[in-house]
């Protein structure tokens, strides 16, 4: 099994900055994928973005695109979301998921994610 939880959720202006952080413990060696999701009241989970093993291919959501970046140390089994010019819009719960696929493969498919987090509430106040 593996363990996944986020912090450094909170409040913040428009314009501002948050990173979140995403620590997993247990059976690691055995997730390649990490993925960064969010749902916002009354709507659907929604894809934020995925990093592979490596570091070295990540993907967006278009609409976070040159705000939000993905990073990961995997010496401390942590992945980071750093948010940048932050929107309301943005407001949401921040999950972070483990997958045991690539990043390619599991892309922005909740489905293909068999580990999550409790969840971080981020706002970003007008």
């Amino acid at each position: 099994q593996v363990q996944v939880a986020e912090s450094g959720g909170g409040l913040v202006q428009a314009g501002g900055s948050l990173r979140l952080s995403c620590a997993t413990s247990g059976r690691t060696f055995s997730i390649d994928a990490m993925g960064w999701f969010r749902q916002a009241p009354g709507k659907e989970r929604e894809f934020v973005g995925v990093v592979s093993r490596s570091g070295g291919v990540r993907s967006y959501t278009g609409s976070v695109k040159g705000r939000f970046t993905i990073s990961r140390d995997n010496a401390k089994n942590t992945v980071y979301l750093q948010m940048n010019s932050l929107k309301p819009e943005d407001t949401a719960v921040y999950y972070c998921a483990a997958s045991s696929l690539s990043a390619t493969v599991a892309g922005g498919n909740p489905r293909q994610y068999a580990f999550w987090g409790q969840g971080t509430q981020v706002t970003v106040s007008s």
